[in-house]
């Protein structure tokens, strides 16, 4: 048995937008930064041996073989974190580690948990619990080479691997909940009963933050409006008040970074003005709406109308996404389903005595969950759709900080529960059982 108690426990939560890493029983995490990194491929400096593999050498047998080509990943220089990221470099490319929810590239996997602790939180992971939030949908492969890198690599105490599902769960304060967790990447459904995830229930869905706001972007195009990258101008101010923008140009910048840019604005965009409207979408009853203004970086002012409503609703109507200019490639978002049926199958998936519990608490969480109105909305739609003994409550912490972070919020709040230290899985029983032995202790 590991004891915690002395030493408090780090909680991480990897998520598709957002790496959320702090000090479990605080109340919010000490650092958020992207999960994206930029990457500039060395093959043609020579061979520049990056500072991050030449300060960690691994000894030869612990090195996991990872799937894509190895010479291509010794020569490239990672950039992690918002500060590095927010810096424009030649040829860097901006790339995601996770694909379709799951851990696709370790190594930046590895450079993004070095960046966490050793420049974020400023600790040692050898001398710190760490307790991982995963997908509710992980596979054993996935936990095992997430043991086998965090005892090997950072040499952590003791490490325990919970459910996304789980935690937001216990962060408000149920044991059984259907957790809507809708995020950057995709939007997921999880049923948890008694702590933990009912497997045949979960679903996921591709629409998350980064669709609607490609979606934004895509929309705003169509009708002229441009959206420049942070680094594509420079404004001077002439008169008080009175700014001259100056167009810079960078022929090197790749077309990821671009995006990358570009996204990080529109996303704002999403935030400051969009909210789920109460009736699903039409198009000729929004058409006359209101405008909202909006001030860009650059110090253009946009006017935002119908598209504020229209980008959210996708979430429950998926099939918009066809009629936004540029978006048609999008995979045949006809066979998509919306938030509350998605909801209804999940629930009906799972056991007939505990269905009436599900519809009574449908937690939200994610970024994309704290949108306005989004809860109002799906409380309706489920209320005109489910069965009529059901009552539909849909819970949502009115805080958006606490929707955002509910993952990490859980995980806090169990990591720093007494009666859990004796759910670590130990490096003592890693060096014993083995990696296999996480599927034992980690439901």
């Amino acid at each position: 048995m590991y004891g915690g108690d002395e030493v408090s426990a780090i909680v991480l939560d990897l998520g598709s937008y957002t790496c959320k890493a702090g000090y479990a029983g605080e109340d919010a995490p000490k650092a958020v930064f992207p999960s994206v990194v930029g990457a500039i491929d060395q093959s043609g400096v020579g061979d520049v041996k990056s500072e991050k593999e030449s300060d960690s050498m691994l000894d030869p047998k612990s090195v996991i073989k990872t799937f894509d080509s190895e010479k291509s990943k010794v020569n490239r220089k990672l950039y992690v974190g918002s500060q590095a990221l927010g810096y424009r470099r030649d040829h860097m490319e901006v790339i995601s580690p996770i694909k379709d929810g799951v851990i696709a590239d370790w190594d930046i996997v590895d450079s993004i948990w070095n960046h966490a602790f050793r420049e974020r939180l400023l600790i040692d992971p050898q001398e710190h619990p760490m307790l991982l939030a995963e997908p509710s949908f992980n596979t054993p492969l996935q936990r095992e080479r997430t043991a086998e890198l965090m005892f090997e690599k950072y040499k952590v105490p003791a490490l325990f691997l919970a459910k996304n599902a789980v935690l937001t769960s216990f962060a408000s304060g149920r044991a059984t909940s259907l957790v809507v967790d809708s995020g950057g990447g995709s939007t997921t459904l999880a049923p948890v009963h008694d702590g933990y995830v009912l497997q045949k229930g979960v679903s996921t869905s591709p629409i998350g933050g980064e669709v609607l706001t490609d979606c934004l972007m895509k929309s705003l195009e169509s009708k002229g409006i441009t959206i420049k990258p942070r680094y594509a101008f420079k404004r001077k101010e002439i008169r008080p008040g009175e700014f001259l923008t100056l167009d810079a140009d960078f022929p090197n910048t790749t077309e990821s970074y671009k995006l990358f840019s570009q996204r990080i604005i529109a996303s704002d965009i999403k935030e400051c003005v969009c909210r789920v409207p109460d009736t699903p979408y039409d198009e000729s009853a929004y058409a006359n709406i209101p405008m909202t203004p909006y001030e860009l970086p650059d110090g253009q002012t946009i006017e935002i109308g119908a598209d504020r409503f229209k980008i959210p609703d996708i979430l429950f109507n998926p099939s918009i996404i066809q009629t936004i200019p540029g978006m048609e490639s999008f995979t045949d978002s006809a066979s998509l389903r919306g938030l509350p049926q998605m909801v209804i199958e999940s629930i009906n998936k799972c056991d007939v005595d505990i269905r009436r519990e599900l519809f009574s608490s449908i937690l939200l969480s994610g970024g994309t969950a704290s949108m306005q109105q989004l809860k109002e909305r799906l409380e309706k739609d489920l209320l005109e759709e489910s069965p009529q003994a059901a009552r539909v409550k849909v819970l949502a912490s009115g805080n958006a900080i606490e929707r955002r972070f509910s993952v990490w919020i859980g995980g806090s709040i169990l990591a720093s529960l007494g009666s859990f230290q004796q759910m670590w899985f130990s490096k003592q029983e890693y060096e014993e059982h083995g990696t296999s032995y996480i599927q034992r202790k980690c439901p």
